[in-house]
């Protein structure tokens, strides 16, 4: 299969963060956030086996890395995400070099903007792993938003297959969490709903037990944030969108000027910033 980019509809979160530059923000996200989550993917894809037998659906797949791993390991890999400065960077990653005509390495990969349902090939065979990387828990509503793609993107998946749901650990073992009340300290105290707010031991049970999946094994990663310097650290964490409550509220300057002060704890003689961090992933299978 030729790797293809598939446009839909525009993205839902669309005009959701005004004031904020969406481009700067994925490559800020692509260049410096995103290696952060390396070692989670890299321990679910060697405790799954991913490989040539695999056909990959990835939830929320941003700028592609996740992906870009499994296909090096042979894996015929799909993604989907509704944010389009992402997917591009996700297509730099994962298609061939047009002004070359090199062939993707043997790689295997679509890129579809918009939900689930959009990525959803009758003609292909049925998906036998879902990963969704991105770590739930710490933003109101993520989890619900989580199960609605679950939703669309489980009938597409054969039975038995594997979904592979990430969150934040707990927040005593997440350095980052101090740095993260920032977001719910700035946030409009009447727009609740999508600021931060400390993980819950359950949510990734909750949200793989409404989507009727059974439960079969979960896991804990070190995922520690490193950055060159708190203006590099800055960056990362504004990509992630933990923020935009704050910025919405207030305003990125004021939001940032927080965060290089609630950074200070972490930062090292050196002038780099070191946040440990554990999360979980927790593996569920398709009745």
């Amino acid at each position: 299969m030729t790797p293809t980019l598939v446009r839909h509809h525009p993205p839902s979160h669309a005009g959701s963060t005004p004031r904020v530059n969406l481009g700067a923000r994925a490559r800020d996200w692509s260049e410096i956030q995103e290696r952060m989550l390396v070692p989670l993917y890299e321990t679910v894809h060697e405790r799954l086996e991913v490989g040539p037998a695999t056909r990959l659906l990835g939830l929320r797949c941003g700028s592609g890395l996740a992906l870009l791993m499994a296909a090096a390991r042979g894996a015929t890999v799909t993604g989907v995400d509704s944010s389009p400065e992402r997917l591009a960077l996700a297509r730099e990653r994962l298609l061939p070099d047009p002004a070359t005509g090199a062939r993707a390495r043997g790689r295997t990969a679509r890129i579809v903007q918009g939900s689930p349902g959009d990525a959803a090939d009758v003609q292909a065979p049925a998906y036998n792993l879902i990963t969704a990387f991105e770590p739930i828990g710490c933003l109101a509503g993520d989890a619900e938003r989580l199960g609605g793609l679950l939703g669309e993107a489980v009938p597409s998946a054969a039975r038995g297959a594997a979904v592979v749901l990430a969150g934040w650990g707990p927040p005593e073992r997440c350095a980052t969490s101090s740095v993260l009340r920032v977001a719910a300290k700035l946030a409009d105290p009447l727009r609740r709903t999508d600021c931060w707010r400390p993980a819950r031991r359950d949510d990734l049970e909750e949200v793989a037990g409404r989507a009727g999946l059974r439960i079969d094994g979960s896991g804990r990663v070190s995922c520690p944030f490193g950055y060159a310097d708190a203006d590099n650290a800055v960056r990362g964490l504004l990509s992630t969108g933990l923020f935009d409550a704050g910025i919405a509220a207030a305003d990125e300057e004021q939001v940032g000027k927080e965060l290089v002060e609630a950074l200070q704890p972490y930062l090292r003689p050196d002038g780099t910033v070191w946040m440990p961090n554990v999360f979980r992933y927790l593996i569920a299978r398709v009745r």
